[in-house]
């Protein structure tokens, strides 16, 4: 047990190590996982975890719900663009859990391949509407019919989380299981740079 147990400390220093400056940044619809994942991920890495979610409230003083009632969808997306470039330029490496629509705009997306490696979380939508079900804080489901919205929403967002580096599938297995297999992924993307 001892001898895996360093193997598996040798393997993850030489990720960090390969990783070099250059953060994990987690992508992918709400409740993916990337907040749960992400905090589990960095502490395998040894690296700070930052949700763009929680630094993006801290900047506006105000919930992301209340962003979105008060100053609506356009302006939370560029207070999100610029949070994201900031967080990347200036305290990388780290890994990053982005909010659902935050890989979707352009600039957000080079920057994210100049600092980092992109890790998409996907998810079906059975498995991302138990998740998001248990909270409502979710501005965009607030509609008539929020697993229809959920399905449009990842009908779009797709083809865009499919330009993500590595994919790692979200299941309703434990974090600890997705954890592994972003790591397992992350190995194989920086031995192939």
């Amino acid at each position: 047990m001892l001898m895996a147990d360093t193997v598996e400390t040798l393997d993850v220093a030489a990720l960090r190590t390969a990783l070099g400056r250059r953060s994990v940044v987690l992508v992918g619809m709400m409740g993916s996982g990337k907040s749960s994942v992400g905090k589990r991920l960095a502490t395998r890495l040894g690296l700070p975890f930052v949700d763009a979610d929680t630094e993006i409230e801290t900047a506006a003083g105000m919930s992301i719900p209340d962003i979105f009632a008060q100053r609506g969808e356009t302006e939370f997306r560029d207070g999100e663009r610029r949070v994201i470039a900031r967080i990347l330029a200036t305290r990388s490496p780290l890994v990053l859990a982005t909010g659902g629509g935050a890989y979707m705009n352009a600039d957000t997306r080079a920057r994210i391949a100049e600092f980092g490696i992109s890790v998409w979380l996907k998810a079906d939508v059975d498995v991302l509407m138990r998740r998001v079900r248990k909270r409502s804080n979710r501005p965009l489901l607030r509609t008539a019919d929020p697993e229809g919205t959920m399905r449009r929403l990842l009908a779009e967002r797709e083809p865009v989380y499919s330009q993500a580096d590595i994919t790692v599938i979200s299941s309703d297995d434990p974090h600890e299981i997705v954890v592994e297999a972003a790591l397992a992924e992350l190995e194989r993307a920086t031995s192939s740079r």
